[in-house]
């Protein structure tokens, strides 16, 4: 089906994070539409380096064409309005469309799935209004299934934990600082570097909050590494580290949004 859908076009432009999604949509463009794919990875101060570098890193073991487009903290949303991924998406993408554009390409795809309609996700109605071509949300493939496909063709991220812009990590109508940034994505580096990757660090100005797999919070308030992680967070300018006793859950900020 989803090889069908792909064998319809002629060429694409696939908007590549490095996360599940959009590297199942990029391995699956890339075997029906061969070198008539480009990956377009967009580099910003929200968005940890490291996925970067893991995009650059999958395009060129794979020999995919691959731009990486940096971009900066569009005025409209650097208070972290509510509708800070439609706006952010809508600036995004239509620079995406340009770029495309200009290459010679027809279409630019991204990694929604099926049910990314099910959670708070405005950043849907951008794309939408912009024409983005979502090949997974279109053919009704969920995330168990994007996991359980890349798993059959050997990719990198079938178990990969999924990830989302700073951005999330930080309150709604709260000032975006690009120390806070950094200081979020290597305090969340340090904790997947002892074993804690399914995690988040919720930033609340000096105050970190955890969030971990409830399953495993008790294994990391009595570990040992939990001092030296503690540690490294006050290194990082946190004064206050507290583990969130709901624990992980995507988009905790979101709880007292209406669709």
């Amino acid at each position: 089906m989803l090889l069908h859908w792909f064998g319809q076009m002629q060429n694409a432009v696939v908007a590549f994070s490095g996360g599940v999604d959009s590297t199942f949509v990029l391995a699956t463009a890339q075997k029906v539409l061969g070198e008539n794919v480009l990956a377009f990875t967009v580099k910003t101060p929200y968005i940890p380096d490291w996925e970067i570098e893991e995009a650059i890193q999958f395009c060129q073991k794979n020999l995919i064409r691959h731009r990486v487009i940096t971009a900066g903290i569009m005025p409209e949303i650097r208070h972290n309005p509510v509708n800070r991924c439609y706006l952010c998406k809508k600036n995004i993408f239509s620079m995406l469309l340009e770029e495309a554009r200009a290459a010679g390409f027809d279409a630019v795809l991204d990694g929604s799935n099926a049910d990314d309609t099910g959670i708070y996700r405005p950043g849907l109605a951008a794309l939408k209004e912009l024409g983005i071509k979502s090949p997974l949300l279109e053919n009704g493939i969920t995330k168990a299934e994007v996991r359980h496909f890349s798993g059959k063709l050997g990719l990198p991220t079938a178990d990969k934990p999924s990830y989302a812009c700073l951005l999330t990590r930080l309150p709604y109508n709260y000032q975006v600082k690009a120390d806070e940034l950094t200081r979020i994505e290597k305090a969340e580096r340090y904790l997947a570097s002892i074993g804690f990757a399914a995690s988040r660090v919720r930033n609340h100005g000096t105050i970190a909050r955890i969030e971990l797999e409830k399953d495993r919070i008790a294994e990391f308030v009595n570990s040992p590494l939990r001092k030296e992680f503690t540690e490294h967070l006050h290194r990082l300018g946190y004064e206050y580290i507290t583990v969130d006793l709901d624990g992980y859950r995507s988009g905790s900020f979101d709880n007292n949004l209406t669709k």
